[in-house]
Order: structure tokens, then sequence, then C-alpha cells
């Protein structure tokens, strides 16, 4: 059954709503601050570390509100959804503590990192080559097949709803900014971030982030008509979706004041640098909001600065060939 408008629509009393489900289910996760940024800047930063959430990223706040909102028939049934990874790991965990049972489609070349966790926490995974067929529909053929609910990564308003309450949080604890960064890849984050710090801190601007190599979301933004991107090659494996999404775009376009694009070697600076300096574990994608900042794509001085790390989830090899061959401009 098509969604209208009026069902779709996401606003901040449902990322409250969203906040009260996950309250002793999801981690409030930590927020970092280090005097070596703040003076590189000329700002006060304050890193919302979502890569301590359960699962390594804000994608369980989204899953967890999505699945809990099922009716007792589909919870019994199962749900299907399609990742790369954080939204695969953070369903299936999602699906475990809700006794819900759950079928990942994921692509054959996922890190093997996010593979492992997702089988770890109990789901069916069903790997298919990128090349030969979408996720999108692999997973619709499953969902008819086994009358599965299908849960999509970024534009599902419960999702959407959920992935705002990290910025609910991060105002909650630090007060008034004048700046919020987040990663974008399909602007689940984005969206649910920008509504609940609109409703918060009115004249804050909200900007994001997303790989120059998928800048699909900038370009939609700027056009204001949804561009895509097939198959972009980054390390920023979170930031490969296809496009914004139906719901997350006209959101994107109401709520946030600006979206920029990072190169490949800025995210990997800032991998280096948040490893070495604030001593946390991030991956590629958790980078993106940070990047802007300490790239100087994006400059506040003298201002109250929010970013969004998006995750943890790293796969090891990956960095350390990184590490060993830095991504150079």
């Amino acid at each position: 059954m098509a969604l209208n408008q009026q069902d779709v629509a996401v606003t901040y009393s449902d990322i409250m709503a969203a906040a009260q489900r996950l309250q002793g289910c999801a981690h409030r996760t930590p927020v970092l601050t280090s005097s070596t940024v703040n003076q590189r800047v000329q700002a006060e930063v304050f890193f919302k570390c979502e890569n301590f959430q359960r699962a390594g990223s804000f994608k369980f706040r989204g899953a967890y509100n999505a699945l809990s909102q099922l009716s007792g028939q589909q919870k019994k049934a199962g749900v299907i959804t399609y990742s790369s990874g954080n939204h695969a790991g953070a369903i299936a965990l999602a699906g475990q503590l809700l006794q819900v049972p759950t079928t990942i489609v994921m692509p054959q070349d996922a890190p093997a990192v996010k593979l492992a966790a997702t089988r770890g926490y109990g789901a069916e995974v069903i790997l298919y080559d990128r090349e030969e067929t979408t996720r999108e529909a692999l997973a619709k053929e499953l969902a008819a097949q086994r009358g599965l609910t299908i849960i999509p990564p970024y534009d599902h308003p419960h999702i959407i709803a959920g992935q705002g309450t990290a910025a609910q949080e991060l105002i909650e604890e630090v007060g008034s900014l004048n700046l919020l960064l987040v990663c974008c890849g399909g602007g689940g984050l984005l969206s649910g971030c920008a509504i609940a710090t609109k409703a918060l801190l009115p004249h804050c601007r909200v900007i994001g982030v997303e790989p120059q190599n998928a800048d699909d979301a900038v370009r939609s933004f700027y056009s204001k008509t949804l561009q895509t991107v097939h198959n972009p090659d980054t390390i920023a494996d979170g930031a490969r979706t296809p496009s914004l999404g139906l719901l997350t775009f006209p959101l994107i376009l109401q709520q946030v004041d600006d979206l920029v694009a990072v190169s490949e070697a800025a995210i990997c600076r800032t991998l280096f640098f948040l490893w070495e300096r604030l001593k946390i574990v991030v991956e590629p994608t958790g980078t993106l909001a940070a990047a802007a900042l300490l790239e100087g794509v994006v400059k506040a001085p003298q201002s109250r600065i929010g970013v969004i790390i998006s995750g943890g989830n790293v796969d090891l090899q990956q960095v350390a060939q990184l590490f060993a061959n830095p991504i150079q401009d």
C-alpha cells in the first residue's frame, strides 16, 4: 500500500517517541572534545561518537525503532533488508533483541567485519553480485516469496526518526550549537538530525557531508532534482548508496542548510587523525563530517560545532592498507 505524505512526514515528536523506545536499549553515546581540534579550527567542537553505539554505528537507533513498531504478525514472520554493512548489523541485533527473524541482502564485496557481525547476531545473509542485480529488486522478490516486511536502510519514517535521536542527545548534553555536521549516504541520519536540530535550535546551521566520489546528494541538493550514482568508488562504504530516498530528499531540501563533499585523501587523513589524536576507532564513512571541518571545506571560527561520528565498524585489513599506503590528493 502506498504511503501518502501525511503518513511519511517525520516530525520532532516522532523523534521524541523514538527516544522513549530506545531508552535502556540504545547506548547514550559519549561526546568527546579535543583542545588540539579546537585550536586547529578556532572553534569549540563536540564529537558525538556513534562508533560506540550498539552494533557499532548510529544505525541501531533506526533499526530498533522500526522493528519495535511492527505488529505481532509482522514480527513473527520476520523482516528483510539490504545493506553493505552497518544497517545490516543493526537490523540483525535489533531482531535478536526483539525476537524478530531477520534476512539481510548484502553485496559479495561487503566488508568482512560487517558480514561476520551480521551473521553473529543471528541473521540469514544472502549475498548478491552488484553487477548482476540490485539489492532492492532482490529484497522485494524475497519479501514477496517469504511474506517478510521490508525495512529499508534509510528511506523509512521510523528509521529517520530513530536516527534523529543522535542529534537530540548531543544537544541535550552540550547545549546550544551554531553548526552541526553530519555524514550523508542515503540521508536517513542527516534528515533525522536536521529535524531534531531545527526543532531544538532553529538558528543552528546543519550541513551534510559526503565523498566527492559519491556526490549524488550534493548534486541533488543544488539541482533540486534527485540525482543518482552507480557503485561509486569510495573508501567510505557506508556512503555508496545510489541516491537519496524519496522521503529523505524532500526532508533534506526543507531542513538542511548546505551539503558539501570531501576527497578520498581528506577522508584518509581524517581517519588517521581521529585514530591517533582522539584515540577512537572510526570507519572511513564515520570520518566524513569531521573531514569537512578539519580539512577546511567548512569553516566556522568562534562557533560551537557538533560533529556526528557515525560508526566504527572497521575492516582492519583495509585500514592497515590505508596506513601503509595513504591515499594522496
